[in-house]
Formats: structure tokens, C-alpha cells, sequence
């Protein structure tokens, strides 16, 4: 039956109406945000995401928008990593109906109420999370457990007599005052008790989408915070050209290229960079796309949650934001995900990552519950990536800007004063000429791929050639082995992964012949008193032993590399400065290579060491400060930096030179 528009968002409004969802998507193919879309439907709360209601689609059936499932932080407890558990449900929405709205007929029909909003008050002030940042700065990054994290601050408040009336004003002032988001988006799920939960939010960031088994993830890192006047050119240069800026990108395209090579069939390729303009700031961004032959909720479980909102590595992030943040993240920094089927019955996903949120409860009692008296809590959680250049003032500024957006729709931050050329001569407003159109900003966005592995700028070819056998790769809690497996199999190794707590490890090391590769890792190689690290010291003297007894040749990358030199007798330093996402040109055996780097520790040689080593036939190079970059011997070799990141610009070839001699003997 026909919709009438004109009463289609009254009825949303009407009591008892039930659950809603309105957004305004990207189209990933044109670059243009798309109708508004009106979905309703009964919700249910499921336990996985692989519980997910999904209809079977037949050739020749229509497209269609299935489910919208809310998919909160704590869901990566699927994944096996340390969560806060909230208690926030994995909610889906299955979609009985869905009508386009073309967006003039929408900010007709959408209400444009006020919204009482009081009591306002983040739950760190500034100095408290300036605190934050020296301290992951100084106890984490420096100490090994990452390269970056993610640590948010909220911003509470109330809102008297919130209703689904109050939501659609949210969504509206939104859709007016943001550009540039890839959903704008309200959610609305009533509960039986007359509770209700509703997020509203404009996010800039794609967590995955899926459509014939091509995937897409988008990182998203490094802002411009617009000065008062508006943004210009000049600012832009200075923020492009920043090294912490830089970095902080490229480490966040690592860690998803993690993920992308996990369940992308043949890797995944990298696309950009890109500048994301919005109403206060400016991200740079990537792309990244594979095939994947998984169903959409694999893809999308594989996936949680993006290094930009949490950190890498992912399992080590996870403890530290646990352990840094007093409560539960609630639905901020997962997920929505849109699943449906296209014309062919091919599963589609849609999915943006939850940040730019106000996050809106009424009824019940507690943290984060209502408020009394017909009143709503809100909540607004923002975070900054925090990496070895950050500074504290700088980061604060970040989740001031980030936050702005939502908490100007909320009506705590004053609306933005018109800026200059914002308007035409007859008052209308201007045509906005894109900051990446002027061509310096087109040129240092360039430059930037320049720096980027090719290996990982078009898709992953085949090893030429015989193989040249299997490895087996010792996941030591770093997920950078996903993207080891595709450089091992452009060098023709067929690789199988196991981590270093896999209860069949050992018997697995026992029936390999081939290549053993002890991968990266967070964490100080000497601390004996973490069970890890005690677990893959053992494994590194094992397994060093039989290499050089003629056994299963042995290499180290990174964490394996520092374990296997002290096994070589070479001492271990942390550094005075880490390397976390650091390119650095490298005398490599007499071969120059630019390499990425991701270490807060080190091995060192002295001339005494490295005398002794020569003499049993073990080779060392040494990059600054005596720090050992690499070393090969009879059956054994290690490296310090990781050829498979996207900062090292010949992996392949490097990994070949290391491996084809112990593989030869």
C-alpha cells in the first residue's frame, strides 16, 4: 500500500508507534548523500552477531533493506578481548517497511522542536584528560603495549521531556547544520516498560560495507580543526604536513589492512588519500577494498572495531582502554550495520562506526538511565588517537572539536556564526569549493601514497615460480600476521597461523618442516612476569635451538626478532624514544631500504658482540644508536621493522632475501 508522506513522520510521533530509524547515507558510488530513509519494524535483542535475522534472498528478487542491527562495544567479548561488559544489548531492528524521502520533502515533514537541555557536564574537564594523554603517552606506548589508543570522555546531560518528537528535531538539525558525514542517522527503540533508548549522530566513517563480496573499510585519522574564521588553504598545508598527523594515519591503515587481509580472500588494496571535509573539521582518510567469500555477519564480527576508535594492536588496546576508562562504552565506537540483499539475492552491509553520537536513554535507573520525571540522560562520548607525538593540549582541543557537532545540534554549544563567503550576493548560500581542490593540498595528499607500500597499492599477483613450501606463523598477539600470510604467499609459501596460546602449538611445531616464523607483538621481550611474554621467551629458545641445530629454519619479526637476539646473547634496551608507525631508510646488509618501524624496545651490539657473533657465523646490521635492525646466521634470521606494513616499501623482495637462504640451508 502507497505511503503518505505527509503523515509517514507524524505517525512516528504518535504514542505506541514503536521502533524507527531515519538515515541519510552516503552513496559510496557517486559520493553524494542519498535520500532520507524511513525504516521501522519490530526489534529483538540477539546474543552474536551470527544470531542476526537474515532472510534468504533468491535471484531475480528485489533489493532489500533487511535488518539494522545496534551493535554495542562490548560485542568484541565474541572476539575473546577485555571489554567493560555494560550490559548494552545487541539490538535489530528487521525492517517490514522502508520508504525513501527526497531530503527537501524530509526537512518539511521533520519536526523542528525545542530541546530542553540542562545540566551539562563532562565527566573529565580538561586538565583530567590532558592527564590521560601523558600518561598513555609515558606508560603504554613507551612501554611497548602499543602504538595507539583511543580513551574517550563523555559529555553528560538531561533532557526534560524527551520523546521520539525530540529525537526527529535532533536528526533534522543535523541534517541542516553537518556535511560531509557518511550516515547522518536516528535510531529509536522503545522498550515495553516505556523506557526507550535513541542514538542520533552524524558519523564521518565507515566501519565495513559489502556488496557482491567486495569489502570496503575506510580509516579515518588525523584532523583539521577549523579556526574561527573558517578553514583556509594555509592552515590545511601546515596540518598535512605535521609528522604526528602523518604517522597517526598511516598506523590506523596498518591495523585495518589487519583486518581487511583477515577476511579478504587475497588481501586487500589501498585507495587514497582522500580529505574528509565536515562543519568543524577535516579528516584524511584511506580506502581499503578485497573480495571476501564470508557472509556479511563474519565480515562484520571479524571487523570489530576499528584501530581509529580503539588502537593497535586491537587485543592489547582493548585492556588498556579497560583499564583506563571507568565504565562501559555503551553503544559509542561500535557500530550500526544496515544488512539486506541487492537485485540478485547478494548479501549486502552498510555499516558506520558510532561516533559523532548523542546516545539518549529514559526510564529505568542507574548509569546512563533516565532521569526522573519524563526526563532523558544523554550522553556524547568522544576520544582522540593517542600516539607517541601527541600532545595533551592538542588532543583536548581534538575532542572539543569532534564533540561540537552533536553538542551544537543539542543546543549546548552556540550555533556557528555565518562565515565569510558562506552566503551569495542574494543572501542564498555560497557553492563550498572543496579544500582538495586547491593544488597544493592535492599535491601533499599525493605524496603521501608515495610513501606507501606498492605491494599494497593494487592487487596482491600470484607467486611466480615453484613454491617454495609452508611456514608456520606464531601469532604473538598482533594480528600484523594476517598481512604476513599474503607477503609469504607472494614469495610462494603457503602460511597457516596459530597463536602462541593455541593448545595444539606445540604439536603443530612438531609435525611442520618449513619455515617458523615468530611474529610481532606488544609488551617488553625481558617481562617474564607477563605469562606471554614468559611463553614466548620459551618458545623463542626452542625453537632458536633447532634452528641452528639444523632443525626448522627460524625468523623473527619485530618482538620474535628482539626474543631471538637475546637468545643470540645481544642485550635488550627499551628505547629513549619509541618508533610507533616511524619510516626510516636502513643499511640492510649493504642494501638500502625504507622500512616501517613499530618498537618501543630494542636489541644493541657492541663491537665485542658483534665480533663474537661473526664468529659463529651470525651476521648483524645496525641502524642509529647501535640498534640492531637485523640479524642472519646459520638457519636463523631476524628483523626488527615489519616487512608487510604498508610503510615498508619493498616487503616482498625483503622477505625473500631473508627467507629463501635459510629455506636453501
Amino acid at each position: 500500500m502507497p505511503v503518505n508522506p505527509d503523515t509517514l513522520i507524524a505517525d512516528l510521533q504518535a504514542p505506541g508507534a514503536g521502533a524507527f530509524a531515519l538515515l541519510r547515507r552516503l552513496d559510496p558510488r557517486t559520493g553524494v548523500p542519498g535520500p532520507v530513509e524511513v525504516l521501522r519494524g519490530p526489534v529483538t535483542t540477539v546474543e552474536h552477531l551470527a544470531d542476526v535475522p537474515l532472510p534468504t534472498g533468491a535471484p531475480g528478487a528485489a533489493a532489500a533493506r533487511d535488518a539494522l542491527a545496534l551493535v554495542p562495544f562490548r560485542q568484541l567479548r565474541e572476539r575473546g578481548f577485555e571489554v567493560h561488559d555494560d550490559g548494552t544489548p545487541l539490538q535489530v531492528l528487521r525492517v517490514d517497511s522502508a520508504v525513501d524521502l527526497p531530503l527537501e520533502e524530509a526537512l518539511r515533514l521533520l519536526p523542528d522542536a525545542e530541546v530542553p537541555l540542562r545540566d551539562v557536564a563532562p565527566d573529565l574537564d580538561d586538565a583530567a584528560y590532558a592527564d590521560v594523554v601523558r600518561r598513555i603517552v609515558a606508560d603504554e606506548i613507551a612501554q611497548g603495549t602499543g602504538a595507539n589508543f583511543v580513551i574517550r570522555r563523555d559529555v553528560d546531560g538531561v533532557i526534560d521531556g524527551f520523546s521520539p518528537t525530540t529525537a526527529l528535531s535532533l536528526f533534522r538539525r543535523l541534517l541542516v547544520a553537518e556535511h560531509g558525514a557518511y550516515w547522518t542517522f536516528v535510531v529509536h527503540v522503545p522498550g515495553e516498560d516505556g523506557s526507550s533508548r535513541t542514538l542520533v549522530g552524524a558519523s564521518p566513517e565507515v566501519h565495513v560495507r559489502m556488496a557482491r563480496g567486495q569489502v570496503v573499510m575506510n580509516p579515518i585519522s588525523g584532523t583539521y580543526r577549523y579556526p574561527a574564521g573558517g578553514p583556509d588553504a594555509d592552515g590545511l598545508v601546515e596540518f598535512l604536513t605535521d609528522p604526528k598527523e602523518v604517522e597517526e594515519l598511516f598506523m590506523v591503515v596498518d591495523e585495518e589492512l589487519k583486518m581487511m587481509c583477515s577476511v579478504g580472500d587475497l588481501g586487500g588494496v589501498v585507495h587514497g588519500p582522500y580529505l574528509r571535509e565536515m562543519a568543524n573539521l577535516a579528516h584524511t582518510e584511506f580506502e581499503l577494498r578485497g573480495q571476501s567469500t564470508l557472509d556479511a555477519r563474519d565480515v562484520l564480527r571479524q571487523t570489530m572495531f576499528a584501530a581509529t576508535v580503539t588502537g593497535s594492536p586491537l587485543q592489547s588496546a582493548c585492556r588498556v582502554i579497560k583499564r583506563f576508562e571507568p565504565s562501559g562504552r555503551g553503544y559509542y565506537a561500535g557500530a550500526l550495520a544496515l544488512l539486506g540483499r541487492d537485485g540478485e539475492g547478494a548479501q549486502t552491509l552498510d555499516s558506520p562506526i558510532l561516533i559523532r553520537t548523542a546516545d539518549i536513554r529514559t526510564g529505568g535507573a542507574g548509569e546512563g538511565g533516565g532521569a526522573g520525571d519524563g526526563a532523558a540522560r544523554v550522553r556524547v562520548s568522544v576520544g582522540a588517537t593517542l600516539v607517541r607525538g601527541s600532545s595533551p593540549e592538542g588532543e583536548v582541543a581534538e575532542t572539543h572539536a569532534k564533540s561540537a557537532g552533536v553538542l551544537r545540534a543539542l543546543g549546548a554549544l552556540p550555533p556557528l556564526p555565518p562565515r565569510p563567503g558562506a552566503t551569495g550576493p542574494d543572501g542564498a548560500p555560497a557553492r563550498r569549493v572543496p579544500l582538495a581542490a586547491d593544488p597544493r593540498i592535492a599535491t601533499l595528499l599525493a605524496s603521501r601514497r608515495d610513501r606507501l607500500a606498492s605491494f599494497w597499492l593494487e592487487p596482491q599477483a600470484p607467486a611466480q615460480g615453484a613454491p617454495l613450501g609452508e611456514a608456520l606463523v606464531v601469532d604473538a598477539e598482533d594480528t600484523f600476521t594476517s598481512m604476513l600470510v599474503h607477503l609469504l604467499a607472494s614469495a610462494g609459501l603457503r602460511a597457516r597461523v596459530l597463536r602462541y596460546d593455541d593448545p595444539g602449538l606445540d604439536a603443530a611445531l612438531d609435525a611442520h618442516t618449513g619455515l617458523v616464523l615468530l611474529g610481532p607483538g606488544p609488551g617488553d621481550p625481558e617481562d617474564a612476569s607477563d605469562p606471554r611474554i614468559a611463553r614466548l621467551q620459551a618458545l623463542a629458545a626452542q625453537l632458536a635451538q633447532a634452528a641452528l641445530a639444523g632443525g626448522n629454519p627460524l625468523l623473527g619479526v619485530c618482538l620474535g626478532h628482539q626474543l631471538l637476539a637475546g637468545r643470540l646473547g645481544l642485550p635488550l634496551r627499551r628505547k629513549d624514544a619509541p618508533h610507533q608507525g616511524t619510516q626510516l631508510a636502513v643499511d640492510l646488509f649493504g642494501t638500502r631500504a625504507t622500512v616501517g618501524f613499530y618498537n618501543s624496545f630494542t636489541a644493541r651490539a657492541d663491537d665485542a658482540a658483534l665480533q663474537r657473533l661473526a664468529a659463529q657465523g651470525v651476521q648483524v646490521a645496525t641502524g642509529p644508536a647501535d640498534e640492531v635492525v637485523a640479524v642472519r646466521g646459520p638457519g636463523v634470521a631476524g628483523i626488527q621493522f615489519h616487512p608487510e606494513s604498508v610503510l615498508t616499501l619493498d616487503g616482498p623482495a625483503l622477505l625473500r632475501s631473508l627467507v629463501e637462504p635459510l629455506l636453501r640451508g
